[in-house]
């Protein structure tokens, strides 16, 4: 196989690579957002419950707390399960990228030693034989 052909074939591993990182580094941006949408929840609904416990019209120890309590605690998980779920998703794919990145790599190197080994056997068959007719 010539050379050019091998150096071709390395180009295109190095493209793969490439796709490969931009599209794990737009999951991790995906990832930190869930994180801080995460956060930014579990900070409302501490804030509503807090609101919720010392209102004066509904607050503890009325009769709707308990209710009101309960539905603020029901849309809290189930915000947290979404996120969750996502943030669960994003890691599947960060895996499969990152799987795809080390089989890429490992064509790579293979693909590597056949153009270094390519290069050592036309230098040497080139070498040997150029002075011998």
């Amino acid at each position: 196989m010539s050379i050019a052909n091998l150096q071709e074939k390395l180009l295109f591993f190095t493209r793969q690579k490439s796709r490969i990182n931009n599209q794990l580094s737009n999951i991790q941006m995906q990832q930190l957002t869930a994180t801080r949408k995460s956060t930014t929840s579990q900070m409302a609904y501490n804030e509503q419950l807090q609101n919720l416990y010392y209102d004066p019209e509904v607050g503890y120890g009325t009769p709707e707390y308990t209710e009101i309590l309960v539905e603020l605690q029901s849309d809290h998980e189930f915000e947290m399960a979404s996120l969750t779920a996502w943030e669960s998703q994003l890691e599947a794919q960060k895996e499969a990228f990152e799987t795809q990145l080390n089989e890429v790599q490992n064509y790579e190197n293979s693909w590597q030693k056949l153009l270094a080994n390519n290069i050592k056997v036309e230098f040497t068959y080139g070498g040997s034989g150029g002075g011998n007719k």
